[in-house]
């Protein structure tokens, strides 16, 4: 397997994760409890797989090889997937910081919660999105 295949493989699980995400949120913003655990689960997912796995590949292997062979850092296409790599992080960021309000039964944490899990999740689709059918191809 091609290591861009493999990549945008790892892409399927990543989305399967924001779906899980999006549902999760649909309860939270109906009033509904979820478990922080679950909650703090998805988050390490994210964390781990999606950022340190993942984003990690892209970024100390398949970013610096693309640059080797001429495709600019900055004002190209690997400058975007770095600013949306950061902004990902701080969307995951929010969603931590919010589950300790999140059990304290703080109906504010809950909604920061959900509204960052939405952005990471909008922002992630649009993300493979681009990798999948622009990024991967050129590399």
């Amino acid at each position: 397997m091609k290591p861009t295949a493999e990549l945008s493989y790892e892409h399927q699980a990543i989305l399967v994760m924001i779906r899980i995400l999006e549902k999760m949120s649909d309860r939270l913003q109906a009033g509904e409890k979820v478990d922080p655990a679950h909650l703090e689960k998805a988050v390490d997912f994210i964390k781990v797989f999606a950022d340190k796995c993942h984003h990690g590949k892209e970024e100390d292997l398949l970013f610096p090889a693309m640059e080797k062979a001429g495709i600019p850092r900055t004002g190209g296409p690997l400058g975007v997937m770095l600013i949306e790599h950061t902004a990902g992080r701080g969307f995951v960021k929010a969603m931590s910081e919010a589950i300790p309000g999140l059990k304290k039964g703080d109906k504010a944490a809950a909604a920061r919660f959900a509204e960052n899990a939405r952005n990471y999740g909008a922002l992630l689709s649009q993300h493979i999105l681009k990798e999948d059918r622009i990024l991967y191809p050129m590399a």
